[in-house]
């Protein structure tokens, strides 16, 4: 099965929602994030596409490597998607939709389970970002 390598993020509010999006001609949620460019390491790769997708300026202090996790493709069959995820933190920030993104979502784990989603965020990243709710 052919991997494709991504790196991705886990963003949290204080409402204890987690953010994602759909790109544009896809119809599943996932976590920002993205394919690396050449001789780019898992985190230059998150900042530039948090940068690119949604107007985050980001340094590698903001990110909290979470680990390696692997999963089914969501948008290419066949294909895993090898993710490199990391938290991401920052002050304050105004997300917004940009390049080849179509919408974002904060959502809740209620959400989660009526919203077509990818398959590492199902399995890896959503229950990760959850873990340690404090309620």
């Amino acid at each position: 099965m052919p991997d494709i390598h991504v790196s991705a993020a886990v963003i949290v509010d204080a409402d204890d929602r987690v953010l994602v999006v759909r790109k544009q001609g896809t119809t599943r949620f996932m976590q920002p994030g993205g394919k690396p460019e050449a001789g780019e390491t898992p985190a230059q790769t998150l900042i530039r596409e948090l940068h690119e997708e949604l107007g985050l300026v980001l340094t590698e202090r903001d990110l909290r490597p979470l680990g390696r996790f692997v999963s089914a493709a969501a948008n290419e069959p066949g294909h895993r998607v090898i993710a490199d995820a990391f938290a991401v933190t920052f002050a304050h920030a105004e997300v917004v939709v940009q390049a080849e993104l179509a919408e974002l979502r904060w959502i809740t784990p209620e959400d989660a389970a009526t919203l077509p989603l990818a398959p590492l965020s199902v399995e890896h990243l959503l229950p990760l970002a959850w873990a340690s709710r404090t309620r």
